[in-house]
Order: C-alpha cells, then structure tokens, then sequence
C-alpha cells in the first residue's frame, strides 16, 4: 500500500516573489516630493484667506 503513493513536485507554498530589478520610467526625489506638497500647502493656505474675495462668493 505504500507503493501506491504518488510523490508530487513541491511548489513555493503560496508565496509570491517580486522582482527587485523592476524599475519605473517616472521617478521622483525626495526633495521635490517635500517642494511639491510646501507649494499645494501654500496654495491651500492662500484660498482659504482670501478665496471668497477672489472668486467673489
């Protein structure tokens, strides 16, 4: 009876593997990450002073 096993190959147990060599075509560095979020701040801050005297709501 334990002839009659059938042995089958051992897979990767449901693991995933990603690839570190992946590169993307748009890259960013961290100093215009910081520079783009102080300039949407900037803006956020201009309109909430003085957006209803521009827009004239």
């Amino acid at each position: 009876m334990a002839q009659d096993k059938i042995s089958m190959p051992s897979g990767i147990g449901g693991l995933v593997r990603y690839f570190d060599e992946y590169k993307s075509k748009v890259t960013f560095k961290p100093g215009h990450i910081i520079i783009f979020a102080a300039a949407i701040m900037l803006i956020m801050l201009f309109l909430y002073g003085y957006g209803n005297a521009l827009l004239g709501i």
